[in-house]
């Protein structure tokens, strides 16, 4: 059996093996990646030889390690991506664990800027150059996010929002819109390999994807759930909704809004939206705030995107990683041409 992985931004892991009463054998690592001492290649063979075939990538990673000489040293790979690869010559379903995840926590940004860069940073994923990736949202000001597909005059009050100073903008998903203040909500995007969800239907795989969260928020004592088709849920109503793109680059943009501490007042001058609808965010009255997560975990904001994080981590693996000045770059450029446009605003009136 033959398993290939080309670690974004690395080198390439090509594992040939065989099996034999259920159990790894005959395994050969190789790749154009760089290992000193040369005898530790060796010693990932002989990690590998013997594991059940069953073992999944975490298991595979953790023997690795174990195995390795404490010298030894390798680049442009990891234990993680010889795992991927031995999963990939078993022929296995691919899951979470057979990806390598990056963390982004990047400082607070414009609007049209975290916008552009959901397009490019999915585009990266699905062309192989950037790794899947959970982006972790800081606002730099107050903004109204309209979906792909709904109409601007229907969902903002446009004068209110100019004399609100709330900036207005449209995204690539569908979905509804929402108000965002900085501080007031916590906001997260996926960019991950359209194999992931593959088989699945939008339904299901909008479940699959947030189901950490779940967790995360259980946690924290929410007794948080996922109410089809998008939303996330607590025992006072509705906490946050998902919005998702799959791109023809073989990448899915799944991005979430949750509702920390928010001003419903202003929220509802801005859009054009009734009370009826504020029911089921865990309010009974527009003059109040919508804050499940606040109110019901009586934790700071930060301290409940920190236990996302390690929940992400723990269940699916990740570690910290920047956005590089090529990607700030293209999305500076398409932030300014077309999500700043009017045209791309204004494209459903």
């Amino acid at each position: 059996m033959h398993g290939e992985y080309k670690v974004p931004g690395g080198k390439l892991v090509t594992v040939d093996l065989s099996v034999a009463d259920g159990l790894l054998a005959a395994v050969r690592v190789a790749g154009d990646f760089f290992i000193e001492p040369d005898e530790a290649l060796d010693d990932i063979d002989a990690a590998l030889r013997g594991l059940p075939a069953t073992a999944d990538a975490a298991t595979l990673a953790a023997a690795i390690r174990a195995g390795l000489r404490p010298e030894a040293e390798l680049l442009g790979f990891s234990p993680e991506a010889v795992a991927i690869a031995v999963r990939r010559a078993l022929g296995v379903e691919r899951s979470w664990r057979d990806h390598e995840w990056r963390i982004l926590e990047p400082a607070p940004l414009p609007p049209t800027l975290h916008l552009a860069l959901d397009e490019v940073l999915a585009r990266e994923v699905g062309a192989g150059r950037r790794s899947p990736t959970l982006r972790f949202w800081e606002w730099e000001r107050s903004c109204v996010i309209i979906g792909a597909f709904q109409s601007l005059r229907n969902e903002v009050d446009m004068a209110a929002a100019v004399r609100l100073d709330v900036e207005v903008v449209r995204r690539i998903s569908g979905g509804g819109a929402m108000f965002v203040e900085p501080g007031t909500i916590i906001t997260y995007s996926l960019y991950a390999p359209a194999e992931l969800v593959a088989g699945m239907s939008f339904a299901e795989s909008y479940a699959f994807l947030d189901d950490w969260v779940l967790e995360a928020l259980r946690s924290l004592g929410l007794a948080a759930s996922y109410k089809p088709l998008n939303d996330i849920v607590g025992p006072l109503g509705k906490i946050g909704g998902a919005a998702q793109k799959r791109l023809g680059s073989g990448a899915v943009l799944h991005h979430v809004t949750m509702a920390y501490d928010m001003d419903a007042q202003k929220m509802t001058q801005v859009l054009r939206i009734g009370r009826e609808k504020l029911s089921d965010k865990g309010t009974t009255s527009a003059a109040k705030r919508v804050d499940p997560l606040r109110s019901q975990t009586g934790l700071p904001r930060a301290e409940i995107v920190t236990r996302m994080r390690e929940t992400f981590v723990a269940r699916h693996g990740g570690t910290p990683d920047e956005i590089t000045a090529e990607e700030y770059a293209a999305a500076e450029t398409l932030a300014r041409e077309k999500f700043a446009s009017r045209d791309w605003l204004e494209r459903l009136p």
